[in-house]
């Protein structure tokens, strides 16, 4: 009578433990669906996709530093500070 005890009592913890990650991963799945779905793909601006546009705001321009501004004005995309 014992050893069918524990034999009911082992199935039932891992019927649980089954059940459980069934239910983990159901809703796991379910909430990464919907923050995928939930985030939506910035659109681009006025300036054209790929072609780098740069700041000619006499703020910013007082700030940068020569080879960055030469980068600028021959069209690349700016990698020094």
């Amino acid at each position: 009578m014992i050893g069918v005890r524990k034999t009911v009592a082992a199935a039932a913890i891992a019927g649980s433990m089954l059940v459980g990650g069934v239910g983990g991963a159901v809703l796991y799945s379910a909430t990464v669906l919907t923050a995928a779905a939930a985030t939506p793909s910035p659109s681009p601006s006025s300036a054209t996709p790929g072609k780098f546009v740069p700041n000619e705001d006499a703020t910013h321009e007082a700030g940068e530093s020569a080879a960055r501004e030469a980068q600028e004005n021959a069209g690349q995309v700016p990698t020094v500070p």
